[in-house]
């Protein structure tokens, strides 16, 4: 893959930071990918959304769930097991690990549940009424200041 240059975005935009950073780190160059654990990411409704991690063997309290500048850290580090067992073989992944995922603003958790080895984390995004669309009534300049006008002498 051809590496993009972000340079000329640097050089041309305030208060962009973030954006370039998440396509610097959506590029993949950066980092190797991670394949451990598998998840899904759903769209539930206009505003709701679901992802499930599978993470077979660990226990709730195993995993830990954060949220800290519009990232969402899931991290999961199995304890040692307390007695010795001799495998014949071994495909069920008891490695610690760690998940990141970028969040986009108003984007907030709303629960999070483990059942049957899939770890569920509901997301939800909350705009604020000051942002949501909303409709201004038209008027004239005189209708205007009448009503003001007798609002204030009743």
């Amino acid at each position: 893959m051809r590496p993009f240059d972000l340079a000329p975005l640097y050089r041309s935009t305030v208060g962009f930071d973030r954006l370039v950073q998440m396509l610097d780190s959506a590029t993949g160059l950066e980092t190797e990918p991670t394949t451990f654990p598998p998840y899904n990411i759903e769209r539930l409704g206009d505003n709701e959304y679901r992802i499930t991690m599978a993470v077979a063997g660990f226990a709730d309290s195993e995993i830990k769930i954060e949220v800290k500048e519009n990232a969402l850290t899931v991290t999961g580090s199995r304890s040692a097991e307390s007695k010795e067992r001799k495998f014949l073989h071994r495909g069920i992944a008891t490695r610690a690990f760690e998940r990141r995922f970028q969040l986009a603003d108003h984007v907030e958790v709303r629960s999070a549940d483990l059942k049957d080895g899939l770890l569920n984390v509901d997301l939800i995004r909350n705009v604020p009424e000051r942002l949501k669309p909303r409709t201004i009534s038209i008027g004239s300049g005189d209708n205007a200041r009448q009503s003001k006008q007798i609002e204030a002498s009743a």
